[in-house]
């Protein structure tokens, strides 16, 4: 009989926004990188950043990113805390399983706030006259919907539910089971260097499932109109740079997911802990 304590279905969401809120800067700064179709190295492109619009700059988005994270995550995380009544993760294959079709799940309902955090963080590398200037979130996605309509806020909804599901079976399904592993084969307790462990390689195997898939999302939703006829021309665009042209970008993308997938699931679990629920009964699994 269970009587461990579990995190409740919005958990999840809570401890993003907290933690995007710490590693925000991280984020755009691998949006403009992925998005600078050349070879200008991240300290200068920083540097330059910092010179033309100083450091509050790098917390320009922070309130699409904030309400991507109350969207994405609370899907993601809550569809996946509710589905372990129903699917066995006691099994690696449950756990991809779930965390896949969640993180497809919280991909698309997060569509619309991931494509005006994208946009609001491209502004920074752009000249003024050429920038979307969003006042903030909500005033993003009136505008995108006012000049282009429903589809355009769902502008590459496809990449991001597809990378949502990469993302959340690295971050979720593998954080679950490194995490049981060390408790179970290597008796390490339920504690703070567990947790980091756990959350520090999901952070890698994370950025190295969805690099590729972030990549093109990026340069789907930071495209003007009718700049790539689809998918395939943001590939073929892509591929001009070789193989390595999909992993673009990949020390920053680590150095913002692997901290905020650290911070996440920290915060996740001192939730867990302190403000969790017991299961008495045993789960009956359907499948």
């Amino acid at each position: 009989m269970a009587t461990e304590k579990h995190a409740r279905w919005y958990f999840g969401g809570l401890a993003s926004v907290f933690a995007a809120c710490i590693t925000h800067p991280l984020d755009l700064l691998k949006v403009v990188l992925q998005t600078h179709q050349g070879k200008l190295p991240a300290v200068q492109l920083v540097a330059e950043i910092v010179n033309k619009q100083g450091v509050l700059a790098f917390y320009n988005g922070i309130s699409a990113s904030v309400l991507r994270q109350i969207t994405y995550s609370t899907a993601r995380f809550g569809f996946y805390e509710v589905g372990t009544d129903y699917v066995n993760t006691n099994t690696f294959s449950g756990k991809i399983g779930l965390a896949g079709v969640s993180g497809m799940i919280g991909g698309f309902i997060g569509a619309p706030a991931d494509l005006i955090n994208v946009r609001m963080q491209h502004d920074v590398k752009l000249p003024p006259e050429k920038r979307r200037n969003y006042k903030n979130a909500v005033d993003g996605l009136i505008k995108a919907y006012r000049k282009a309509g429903f589809r355009n806020i769902f502008r590459g909804a496809t990449l991001t539910s597809f990378r949502g599901g990469l993302m959340t079976i690295g971050q979720i399904a593998f954080y679950d089971q490194i995490k049981s592993y060390m408790l179970k084969n290597l008796q390490c307790r339920d504690s703070l260097g567990t947790h980091f462990t756990a959350s520090l390689l999901a952070g890698i195997t994370a950025t190295t499932l969805t690099q590729p898939m972030d990549v093109l999302k990026t340069r789907t939703m930071s495209a003007k109109p009718d700049e790539f006829g689809g998918l395939r021309d943001v590939i073929q665009y892509t591929a001009k740079l070789g193989p390595r042209g999909f992993f673009k970008g990949y020390v920053p993308a680590f150095l913002r997911i692997g901290p905020i997938t650290i911070l996440t699931f920290l915060f996740l679990e001192q939730l867990r802990l302190n403000f969790g629920y017991e299961k008495i009964q045993k789960t009956l699994y359907r499948y």
